[in-house]
């Protein structure tokens, strides 16, 4: 089966877990569970795998809980993966009895727990700790009684026992993360839209992570002050080999459950404890990781002109992040304050690429200040407009603001991409064709009619230090263009024909009166 095929019967069989299971479960909450379930059989057979080391002969699921061998290794395995699973406790021999085990709900509870308590007092911890925080099998959405929580739970187990992810060596782990993408993103109409999260597809995260990495042969690591569910991070794994992202992803979210997805995320795509670091909390209020070295690339896609306390906190004002440009981004609007924890964090060597509102490239006041600031200290690489209906749950036609502390001249360069799309069902996206052509043009720099100009800081400033692509990039004129001498030939031709015909019933009208 092609991975195509095998990723379309993948996708098939998730819905019809959800046809099967969902019933009075709100759709984002049965999310919860079906990658719960996921995470659960992954890390099972991931650490299954390990204990194995490609052994034909030994089946770690067969060995029973007390064998002196699992004492003599478990402190090895915590200290090696993160975590240590009895073979009791693997997903295959639960899933294997769930459908009479009248104590699934708390058997479940229970497992989740010595999971996380395997962590304790090793360096992997902080990363295990709550993982399942959100897998509640006790919860009355699952049902009233506990025969219909283990009923529910029942059939997303088996469910996930019943999909196929082939040989885990071979495509194991990319097939969780697809599955993991898919429900997310199908479900991403209903994540916290009201804060202005919207899930960054992954055409758009893919275009951000070249943009970010483009042109670097290493990064020390990489950075998302708003990291969701990591899925801008993962891009950058995909599109490079491990060995150009040093130190591993970072990250921080402020939203507890999509915090504990992204940390399952990086797992279900193998990133080990010890290469990712994700932190819960507020970024702009309580940051992490400000007294480590500086990244070289940062992705991100902050919540579109979300609320935030600004300058009613008067030491913001004094913070090192926000200070040099004067003044703190409105309180109705924290787009430039997550700009400014970017840049701030950014090293002299990398670059950081955002998803922006456009607004904020053209409107004044405080704005106009921060994008002052950008400029007159040469911040600002590039301005990326994009198409319309990129993004699930939104139709804005929305900028990626690409930042770098070593620009070799004084010039900002401005590409409208609205134009490169293809028509989806219910969304556009960039294709492989799309996001090379931005790429091309953003590392070359060349001036294309219509498409892409470089622009003096100078003539920027000129402009209010307007940072908007239409500004700079003459908008192609599609209308059909019309020859008025051909037209006036024309008409003129029509008059004289209209006039030999007025003369030639003249002359039928005086013959029939004579």
């Amino acid at each position: 089966m092609t991975a195509i095929l095998q990723r379309a019967e993948l996708q098939r069989r998730i819905w019809q877990i959800a046809n099967d299971v969902r019933g009075s479960i709100d759709g984002w909450d049965f999310k919860q569970y079906v990658l719960g379930a996921l995470f659960y059989r992954f890390i099972s057979e991931n650490f299954a795998s390990y204990i194995e080391g490609g052994d034909d002969s030994i089946n770690y699921a067969t060995f029973p809980d007390d064998s002196p061998i699992l004492a003599s290794i478990k402190d090895d395995a915590i200290k090696t993966k993160g975590y240590f699973i009895y073979p009791s406790q693997l997903f295959s021999n639960v899933a294997k009895n769930a459908n009479t085990n009248d104590s699934l709900n708390t058997d479940l509870a229970n497992i989740f727990s010595d999971i996380e308590a395997s962590a304790l007092g090793y360096p992997s911890e902080p990363d295990i700790k709550g993982l399942f925080g959100d897998f509640d099998t006790t919860s009355s959405r699952l049902g009233n009684t506990v025969a219909d929580k283990n009923k529910r739970l029942a059939a997303v187990l088996k469910g996930v026992e019943d999909l196929d992810f082939g040989n885990f060596e071979d495509n194991h782990i990319d097939l969780f993360g697809d599955a993991y993408e898919f429900l997310i993103s199908n479900y991403a109409a209903n994540a916290g839209k009201s804060g202005g999260e919207f899930f960054t597809p992954q055409h758009v995260s893919k275009l951000i992570a070249q943009l970010a990495l483009h042109g670097q042969t290493t990064v020390n690591k990489i950075y998302d002050p708003a990291a969701g569910s990591g899925s801008l991070l993962l891009q950058a794994k995909k599109q490079f080999d491990e060995h150009i992202i040093e130190e591993g992803f970072f990250g921080q979210e402020i939203n507890h459950t999509t915090y504990n997805l992204a940390r399952m995320n990086m797992f279900l795509h193998n990133i080990n404890y010890d290469k990712f670091n994700m932190m819960l909390g507020d970024t702009l209020l309580e940051p992490h990781f400000g007294d480590d070295k500086p990244f070289d690339a940062i992705v991100s896609n902050p919540p579109y002109s979300v609320k935030w306390v600004g300058s009613d906190d008067p030491t913001l004002i004094n913070d090192e992040r926000f200070a040099p440009a004067g003044v703190l981004a409105p309180k109705s609007k924290a787009d430039f304050a997550f700009i400014l924890h970017a840049l701030a964090y950014l090293s002299s060597k990398g670059r950081a690429a955002i998803v922006s509102f456009p607004g904020i490239f053209y409107r004044g006041g405080a704005e106009q200040k921060i994008r002052q600031y950008l400029v007159d200290n040469n911040f600002v690489e590039t301005v990326i407009s994009l198409a319309p209906n990129l993004f699930f749950g939104t139709s804005i036609a929305v900028n990626i603001l690409v930042l770098s502390k070593h620009k070799a001249d004084n010039k900002t360069q401005f590409i409208d991409a609205s134009k490169l799309f293809k028509k989806e069902t219910n969304t556009n996206m960039l294709t492989d064709d799309h996001i090379a052509q931005i790429i091309d043009v953003f590392a070359s720099k060349t001036d294309i009619p219509y498409f892409a100009k470089s622009v003096e800081n100078r003539q920027i400033a000129e402009n209010d230090y307007n940072l908007a692509v239409s500004s700079y990039v003459e908008a192609e004129d599609t209308r059909e263009v019309i020859d008025i001498q051909a037209l006036n030939a024309e008409l003129a031709q029509t008059v004289a024909n209209i006039d030999r015909l007025r003369k030639e019933i003249d002359a039928i009208v005086a013959e029939i009166e004579a």
